[in-house]
């Protein structure tokens, strides 16, 4: 659905990329947003993209959802391959062509941003580090400002920027052994549209990280001392999870039930995220593994 833009003071527009982990973490901070200061906030994507984000949310409110304000804009058509179990990356490739496409956004979007800023007083402009690209003409407006939003831990982004740079990782020694090497992770592709972002960064104002100085305060700091253009003025606003659980789909499931009955810090956690593909073969030998641990997990 496209939504009319208003006649606003103040209104926030999200750039999500698209990708679910993405898509999802700037949904929550719209409904934090919108239900907090009565702003109207527009989610700006894909139709396809806008509903993913929509279906898929969870333990957020209905009724928070319902003030979004979902901007479709269209996309032109991309292929949707299964995943590949074989290749050597698990990296999920197989989006690489809604990628592609969701780079060939920016004429829309500095459309629906000219249109807006023309009826507002101040445009903020909330966007994903991987989306600089599309949204570089809000520098154009005189009354709009844009901020990134990190979707990934600052730790990892510190050790990304460091190693990109040339620069050696100011960690502990004991926790710079445990640091996995990155080769492999990242496909060539997704390495390609990371680079090909840097040069509309600058425009930003700064950055908002999805975490809070007490969990990554020592990595916060470090990263505030990069010499590097892409750092800029930062804002840890996080964790930004619904503090209610009122609204989870699952919240009476066993395995809620089941974890609330263990002993404190004695359940591990295992969860691969969405950057990664297994086989059902993998799966059953992962499960496997974890049952034969004799450990209590999730």
């Amino acid at each position: 659905m496209c939504s009319n833009i208003q006649e606003d003071d103040v209104a926030i527009v999200m750039v999500p990329f698209p990708a679910q982990g993405h898509l999802n973490q700037l949904l929550q901070l719209s409904c934090l947003i919108s239900s907090s200061y009565d702003l109207p906030v527009y989610y700006v994507g894909s139709a396809i993209h806008n509903r993913q984000a929509r279906v898929r949310a969870n333990a957020l409110n209905p009724s928070d959802i319902a003030k979004i304000h979902f901007h479709d804009i269209p996309t032109p058509e991309f292929a949707s391959p299964p995943p590949d179990f074989n290749a050597m990356s698990k990296f999920p490739s197989q989006l690489q062509p809604s990628w592609d496409a969701s780079m060939l956004l920016r004429e829309s979007i500095a459309s629906f941003l000219r249109d807006i800023s023309s009826k507002s007083r101040r445009v903020v402009v909330v966007h994903d580090s991987l989306m600089s690209y599309n949204v570089q003409d809000v520098s154009s407006l005189h009354n709009a400002e844009s901020f990134l939003f990190n979707c990934i831990s600052v730790f990892t982004l510190y050790c990304l920027i460091s190693l990109s740079m040339g620069m050696p990782v100011k960690l502990e020694e004991e926790l710079l052994k445990k640091l996995p090497s990155i080769e492999g992770t990242l496909t060539d592709e997704i390495k390609n549209l990371g680079a090909s972002q840097s040069p509309y960064m600058d425009i930003r104002s700064g950055d908002i990280h999805n975490t809070s100085k007490v969990i990554e305060g020592e990595f916060l700091d470090l990263l505030a001392q990069v010499p590097s253009k892409q750092v800029k003025k930062q804002w840890a606003i996080g964790p930004i999870l619904p503090i209610k659980l009122d609204c989870v789909s699952n919240k009476n499931d066993v395995c809620l039930e089941w974890l609330n009955k263990q002993p404190p810090r004695s359940v591990l956690y295992v969860s691969f995220g969405t950057t990664t593909s297994f086989s059902d073969r993998e799966i059953k030998e992962l499960a496997m593994g974890l049952e034969q641990s004799k450990q209590r997990f999730l």
